[in-house]
């Protein structure tokens, strides 16, 4: 089944994006709090947002992976930085 996504604003001929329905349980009064903090107004906005949201931080990378594999310009001052507002 092609997604009728009302978000999907893509207009490519050969994109196509999928969906997969399905039943789950929530825990409204958790449901109801994302829906207040995040301002969306259906339950189905805030589980994609929420799954998005679960994406992107699950996908960025850890620092304590970098390390070592950053070299800083010589005489950077990170606390000059800092201080600077930057």
């Amino acid at each position: 089944m092609l997604c009728n996504d009302p978000y999907n604003t893509h207009y490519d001929v050969y994109l196509e994006v999928y969906c997969m329905r399905t039943n789950i349980f929530l825990d409204d009064e958790l449901v109801e709090s994302a829906m207040e903090l995040s301002g969306i107004t259906t339950k189905r906005g805030v589980v994609r947002a929420a799954l998005e949201d679960f994406v992107a931080v699950r996908s960025r990378k850890d620092l304590r992976e970098l390390k070592g594999k950053i070299r800083f310009a010589e005489g950077y001052d990170y606390k000059e930085t800092r201080r600077s507002g930057l």
